[in-house]
C-alpha cells in the first residue's frame, strides 16, 4: 500500500505539542559542519563486511577442487553484497572494479595513452566456476590474486571518516534505487541469476546501518516502519523466483515506500539531502517526472529550464533558416509525430542521400551523458556543432548561424530578455538543447500506472516489463526508469554496445554490417562496431530500428536478441557484449515484451501508437 508522508508542518506542530510525559530535548543528528556520531560504528560493519568477504576469497586457490571454490566464492560474494551499497556510496570506483562485468574495458585519453584492463572481478569468477567451460589456472589465479588483494586494500584505504548523517542517508536511498534498477535484474549475476538473493543482502546492510541509527530516530514509529518495510520486502525476493518473479508489484509497493521513507527520515533527523547530484533527492517515485535532477545533465552554469526558453528552442528547432540552404531544420530529421525520429533506415541529408546512421529518437536525450551512437559528442550543445558543420546536413558556420538569429527582430527580442549576452551561437545552442531537454514528460501509460495514477496496464504489459527485466534481460542494458544506457545509481555514464548487427535483416544469411563506430577515431580493435545503448521510450514511433535501420518491426528486434545477437546467428563478432546464447523465449514472452515497449509511449503521442 502506498504510504502517504505528512507535509514538514505536521511534524513541526507535532513537535511542540507533544505531552509532558514525553518531553525530551531533541537536536539534530549533527550540525552540517561535524560527522556522524554513528561513523565509528557504520565504518565497524563496514571492516566487518569487508573482512568476511576477504576471508572466503582467500580459501580459494587453483589448487582446490571446482565444488571447494564454488562454496567459498559464494560465501565470498554474499559478503561482497554486504558491503556493496558502502563501496557504492564511499568507494565507488573500486565497486566498479569489483563487479565490472566480464568484458575488455578500454580506456582512452589520448593516441598515446591507450589502455585496455580485462576485468578481475566477481563476475568473471561467477563465469569461470559456473559458467561449464574448462578453467584456465592461470587466469583464475589472475583474478584471485587481485580480489585477495584488493578487498585488504580497500579496507587499509577506506574513506568512512568525516561523512554526515545526510551521507548515510544517501548511501541507504542509492542502495534502494541499484536494487530495484539494476539488482533484480541480473545485471551482475550473469550465470547463477542469483539476483534476488543478492539484493537480500544489500537489504541486510540497510536494516543494519538503520539499526545503527536507531537513536536518531525522534520517531520511533518511523524506525519501526522501516524494520517493517524491509522485512516485506525481503520476504517477498525470498519467496521469489527469478524468472517469474514480480517485479513492477515489488517497485510499486516496496521500492516507492522506501523512497518515501527516506523522505520521512530526512525530515526526522533534520537533514537535507544534497541536490547537486543526478538524482532529485525528494523523488520517490522512479517514474516520476522529477526523479532526476535535470540540471545536473546540463552544462555548468546553464540558464534554468522555463517555459519561454523551451518556446524559442522549439522555434529555433523548427525554423530552415539555421542551415546553409534554407532547406533543413532539427525538425526535418526529428519528426515529432514520430517521437523526433524520421521513419528512414538511414536519416536523409540536405543532398537528399542517405547519411551514415539511422535518426535516434531525442525523446529523452537529456538522460544521456554522450550523444550520437559512437558517443563522439559530449553534450546537447556540441551535437548541435556537429549538425550545424556536417557538409550534409545544416553546413553552416556557427558565426553565420549567430548572425542569421540576430537578423531576425523577434529572436533578438527573445534572447535580449532570456539571455544575459543576448544572441551568441552558445546561446542559440544553448536554447535548441533546452528545448530537447524538455522533450521527457515520464507521462506513458506505463509511468501513469507506476505513479498511480491509473490502474490501466494488462495482465500481459506487467508481465512483458516483468520479463524485460528479468529473463529477457533487456534492462540489463536498458536501465529503468529512462529505459536508456545510463548506469544507475549514480546516473554519470552511458554505456556502449557490440551487439554483433547484420547489414541486411536475414536470419538465415545474416551479413556482418561494416559501420566501425567506436572504432574511430583512435583505431582501437577492441572498440570496433560499439555503439551507444539508445532509450526505448517512444519505441513504437521510432522504427526501422538499430543504429543502421535494419530492422523495421519490433518483432526482428527481439528475433536478434533472442537468437544471441550477431554470434548467435554465426557471424564473427570477437568483442561481442551480448551473450550469444538464446534467450529461449516463448512467442507469448516475445509478444509480451513488445506489449509492454508500447505502454511506454508519451501521453501525447498515444492516438500514434
Amino acid at each position: 500500500m502506498k504510504m502517504k508522508m505528512k507535509p514538514l508542518s505536521y511534524y513541526l506542530v507535532i513537535l511542540f505539542l507533544l505531552p509532558s510525559c514525553q518531553e525530551k530535548t531533541f537536536e539534530k543528528v549533527t550540525s552540517t559542519e561535524e560527522p556522524s556520531r554513528f561513523n565509528e560504528a557504520v565504518r565497524q560493519y563496514y571492516f566487518k563486511t569487508l573482512d568476511s568477504a576477504s576471508f572466503h576469497i582467500q580459501q580459494m586457490d587453483t589448487l582446490h577442487s571446482l565444488t571447494e571454490n564454488q562454496d567459498a566464492f559464494l560465501k565470498s560474494r554474499k559478503w561482497y553484497k554486504r558491503v556493496e551499497p558502502m563501496l557504492i556510496a564511499y568507494d565507488h570506483e573500486n565497486y566498479l572494479s569489483m563487479n565490472a562485468p566480464n568484458l575488455l574495458k578500454v580506456e582512452i585519453d589520448d593516441y598515446t595513452d591507450i589502455k585496455i584492463r580485462k576485468p578481475k572481478s566477481y563476475q568473471v569468477l561467477e563465469e569461470m566456476l559456473f559458467g561449464g567451460d574448462a578453467i584456465s589456472n592461470r587466469e583464475l589465479h589472475n583474478v584471485l590474486v587481485y580480489l585477495q588483494s584488493r578487498i585488504p586494500y580497500i579496507r587499509k584505504h577506506h574513506n568512512i571518516y568525516r561523512q554526515l548523517d545526510r551521507h548515510h542517508l544517501k548511501m541507504i536511498r542509492d542502495a534502494i534505487v541499484n536494487v530495484a534498477t539494476k539488482g533484480i535484474t541480473g545485471f551482475d549475476s550473469p550465470m547463477l541469476s542469483n539476483s534476488l538473493t543478492e539484493a537480500i543482502d544489500n537489504y541486510m546492510t540497510l536494516k543494519e546501518i538503520l539499526e545503527i541509527y536507531r537513536e536518531a530516530f525522534r520517531d520511533n514509529g518511523l524506525y519501526q516502519e522501516w524494520m517493517t518495510e524491509l522485512d516485506a520486502a525481503m520476504t517477498t525476493l525470498e519467496k521469489g523466483d527469478f524468472e517469474t518473479f514480480d517485479r513492477y508489484t515489488f517497485i510499486k509497493e516496496h521500492t516507492h515506500t522506501q523512497l518515501q521513507l527516506v523522505n520521512a527520515t530526512a525530515m526526522d533527523w533534520q537533514v537535507d539531502l544534497n541536490t547537486s547530484r543526478p538524482l532529485n533527492p525528494k523523488a520517490d517515485n522512479l517514474f516520476d517526472k522529477d526523479f532526476f535532477n535535470i540540471k545536473m545533465f546540463a552544462l555548468p552554469n546553464s540558464p534554468p529550464i522555463g517555459e519561454e526558453r523551451v518556446a524559442l528552442g522549439r522555434a529555433l528547432f523548427n525554423d530552415n533558416a539555421l542551415s546553409n540552404e534554407g532547406l533543413m531544420s532539427c525538425a526535418t530529421c526529428h519528426l515529432k509525430e514520430k517521437a523526433f525520429t524520421d521513419g528512414q533506415p538511414k536519416a536523409l541529408g540536405n543532398n537528399g542521400k542517405p547519411l551514415q546512421r539511422n535518426t535516434p529518437t531525442l525523446s529523452y536525450a537529456v538522460y544521456q551523458k554522450t550523444f550520437f551512437y559512437d558517443g563522439s559528442g559530449d553534450d546537447l550543445e556540441a551535437q548541435i556543432v556537429s549538425v550545424a558543420n556536417n557538409e550534409n546536413e545544416f553546413h553552416m558556420d556557427l558565426n553565420r548561424m549567430e548572425e542569421q538569429v540576430k537578423a531576425n527582430a523577434t529572436y533578438q527580442s527573445a534572447f535580449d530578455s532570456l539571455y544575459r549576452d543576448g544572441v551568441t551561437n552558445q546561446n542559440v545552442r544553448n536554447a535548441i538543447a533546452t528545448y530537447i531537454r524538455s522533450l521527457a514528460p515520464f507521462d506513458s501509460k506505463f509511468d501513469r500506472n507506476m505513479q498511480g495514477k491509473e490502474e490501466s496496464l494488462t495482465q500481459e504489459e506487467v508481465l512483458g516489463f516483468n520479463l524485460f527485466m528479468g529473463k529477457a534481460a533487456c534492462a540489463t542494458c536498458h536501465f529503468p526508469p529512462a529505459f536508456n544506457g545510463t548506469v544507475p545509481p549514480k546516473y554519470q555514464e552511458t554505456e556502449f554496445e557490440n551487439l554483433g548487427l547484420p547489414k541486411n535483416a536475414s536470419f538465415t544469411h545474416p551479413v556482418l554490417d561494416e559501420d566501425l563506430g567506436q572504432y574511430f577515431p583512435y583505431k582501437v580493435e577492441e572498440k570496433k562496431s560499439f555503439f551507444k545503448t539508445s532509450t526505448v521510450r517512444n519505441i513504437a514511433l521510432t522504427g526501422p530500428y538499430m543504429h543502421n535501420g535494419v530492422y523495421k518491426t519490433l518483432e526482428e528486434v527481439m528475433q536478434f536478441y533472442n537468437v544471441g545477437g550477431g554470434q548467435g546467428m554465426g557471424l564473427d563478432v570477437p568483442y561481442q557484449t551480448l551473450p550469444p546464447d538464446s534467450l529461449d523465449l516463448t512467442d507469448r514472452e516475445t509478444q509480451a515484451i513488445i506489449a509492454f515497449m508500447r505502454t511506454l509511449t508519451d501521453q501525447e503521442f498515444e492516438t500514434m501508437d
